[in-house]
């Protein structure tokens, strides 16, 4: 494949928007690894507040995250860490949005449908992301100004952080072992994806209306922001989430859907999801590949 452009811009000053893909990559595979030692283990569950549960993998991996991103300026807002008042980051303008482990209770199932989510949200908009999967080493990445990708051969990874002055050496590399995504979409029917462990009346109801006005459909369940890899890849065309979800469920996802040429909207304004609100919940959505008409459906 051929090397990725130049960046339009910088999010962060002083560094490129190469290095900063590529620190959230080392980041997530790192943290993937500290998943990995507590899945394999005899691990305990707790309950959060809302009774969803938490384990000792989401914690390592918040710890883990944190780490690598403290070494640049923008703050960190992370599921694990998510008791920041708004009055504080009302002003952020740029800054990382982390779920260290989305899908806890895919991992408490332990069916592998678990994943990492880093992004870097800039002015309310999710403008880079990363979404890892630990268990089968899949990594999917993605910047406004270089596109979006997946690499399989997780030896292609860097285990260090970036620096110096091979960082975008060291990126174009990854990018050559990487698919740009969307992948060749091989022949089949109009596909929905929707949430194994959040099914919804009105997802049923959604879907028997895409079904009666396309005919031959494909409904494929996936557990947490695999959804919107399946988008991103072109295996999927659509995905709605008429449930709650938090900013930091989604930002990863919107920014590697969006990256590879498709969309995330609100499902009553159509609009793209909008984060560091001061209700850090998000409205329900549809996120699609293109060429599906969400106002025609609703």
């Amino acid at each position: 494949m051929e090397s990725p452009g130049s960046p339009t811009g910088k999010f962060v000053p002083g560094m490129t928007e190469e290095q900063l893909l590529l620190l959230a990559v080392i980041a997530a595979r790192s943290a993937g690894e500290a998943i990995l030692e507590v899945y394999e283990s005899d691990f305990a569950v707790e309950h959060k507040d809302d009774k969803s549960p938490l384990t000792l993998a989401d914690r390592r991996a918040h710890d883990v995250i944190t780490g690598h991103l403290a070494e640049i300026p923008p703050p960190v807002l992370s599921e694990e860490g998510r008791d920041i008042p708004y009055d504080e980051r009302k002003n952020w303008d740029v800054f990382w949005l982390v779920d260290p482990l989305d899908g806890t209770k895919e991992f408490v199932k332990r069916n592998g449908e678990f994943t990492v989510n880093i992004a870097l949200v800039r002015g309310g908009r999710p403008v880079l992301g990363v979404i890892y999967v630990p268990v089968t080493r899949r990594m999917y990445f993605a910047s406004e100004g270089l596109g979006a990708f997946l690499i399989t051969d997780e030896t292609s990874i860097p285990a260090d952080t970036p620096g110096g002055a091979d960082s975008g050496a060291r990126f174009k590399a990854l990018c050559l072992k990487a698919s740009r995504l969307p992948l060749l979409r091989s022949d089949r029917p109009f596909t929905v994806v929707g949430s194994r462990s959040h099914p919804s009346e009105e997802f049923v109801e959604f879907t028997a209306k895409v079904r009666g006005d396309r005919g031959d459909l494909e409904i494929i369940p996936a557990g947490s922001s695999l959804k919107f890899c399946l988008i991103a890849e072109g295996k999927a065309d659509l995905y709605p989430r008429f449930g709650p979800t938090m900013e930091w469920d989604t930002a990863a996802g919107q920014a590697v859907v969006e990256c590879s040429g498709g969309r995330v909207l609100d499902k009553d304004t159509l609009l793209p999801l909008a984060y560091n609100k001061q209700s850090l919940r998000n409205p329900f959505f549809i996120a699609e590949r293109g060429g599906f008409s969400v106002r025609g459906s609703r």
